[in-house]
C-alpha cells in the first residue's frame, strides 16, 4: 500500500505588475545637460543622449575652430558676453549663425583666401562637443574681467581633454546679440565685426604657420 505523497511547498508567482523595473544607467552627463536645458535653455541644441553631450551648430549660432594664440588676438573684437570655449590648444569662437558659409567670400575679399590657414568654420549639419559648465573641470583663479576665465592648461580640472568655457554664456543673457556678424560691417548694429575678427584670427594663423616653417630643419642637399 503506498502512503500520501509528500506535499511540495510551491512559491507564489509574483506579479508582473509590481515587479520594479530594471534601473537605468546613471547618465554621467545629466549635470552638463541640466545647465544648458534649465540653466540657458539651450534643451533644443542638445543632441539625444551619447557618449558626449554636443551643441547643434547653425541653429543660433556657427563656429570658428581656430588656434589659442589666434583666437586670444581676436577677443579685443568681441563683445564681453561673445562666448569662447577652449579645448586642446584652440579657441571654438561663436559666431552669428550662417556665418560659416560667408567666411570663404571675406577671406577672399581680405586677400587671405589662396593661403592654407589653420581656421575651420562649422555650421549648418555641424556639431561640437558641450564645453563643460563654469565650474565644473576648470580650476584655479577667478574669471578676469569680461568673463574670459585663464586658457587651460595640461589637464583641466578632472577632466582631461574636455571642452571648456573661457567666456561662458550668461544665463538669461540672449547670445545672439553679442556674436560677430557681417551685419556689423561699417560701424552698423551692436555685434561684433565678423570681417575683422576673421583678419586678425587670419593673420594670426599665417605667422604662426611661418613660424612653425623657420622651426623645421633644413634639409640637407
Amino acid at each position: 500500500m503506498v502512503g500520501p505523497r509528500p506535499m511540495v511547498a510551491v512559491e507564489p508567482v509574483a506579479d508582473p505588475a509590481v515587479i520594479p523595473p530594471p534601473r537605468r544607467p546613471l547618465d554621467p552627463h545629466a549635470p552638463v545637460r541640466r545647465w544648458y536645458g534649465t540653466v540657458l535653455g539651450w534643451a533644443a541644441l542638445l543632441t539625444p543622449p551619447g557618449p558626449v553631450p554636443c551643441l547643434r551648430l547653425g541653429v543660433r549660432f556657427d563656429v570658428l575652430d581656430v588656434p589659442a594664440e589666434a583666437g586670444l588676438a581676436a577677443l579685443r573684437h568681441l563683445a564681453p558676453g561673445s562666448p569662447v570655449a577652449a579645448r586642446d590648444g584652440r579657441l571654438r569662437l561663436l559666431v552669428a549663425p550662417g556665418s560659416a558659409q560667408e567666411v570663404p567670400g571675406v577671406l577672399d575679399w581680405l586677400e587671405w583666401g589662396a593661403l592654407p590657414l589653420d581656421l575651420a568654420a562649422l555650421g549648418a549639419g555641424a556639431h561640437m562637443e558641450a564645453p563643460l559648465p563654469p565650474g565644473q573641470g576648470l580650476t584655479g583663479p577667478a574669471p578676469e574681467p569680461g568673463g574670459t576665465r585663464p586658457l587651460p592648461r595640461g589637464r583641466p580640472g578632472a577632466v582631461q581633454g574636455a571642452a571648456v568655457w573661457l567666456r561662458p554664456p550668461e544665463p538669461g543673457g540672449e547670445v545672439d546679440a553679442s556674436l560677430p556678424t557681417l551685419s556689423a560691417l561699417g560701424g552698423g548694429g551692436g555685434a561684433p565685426d565678423l570681417v575683422r575678427v576673421l583678419g586678425t584670427v587670419a593673420t594670426h594663423c599665417h605667422r604662426l604657420r611661418l613660424r612653425r616653417g623657420c622651426a623645421r630643419p633644413a634639409v640637407g642637399p
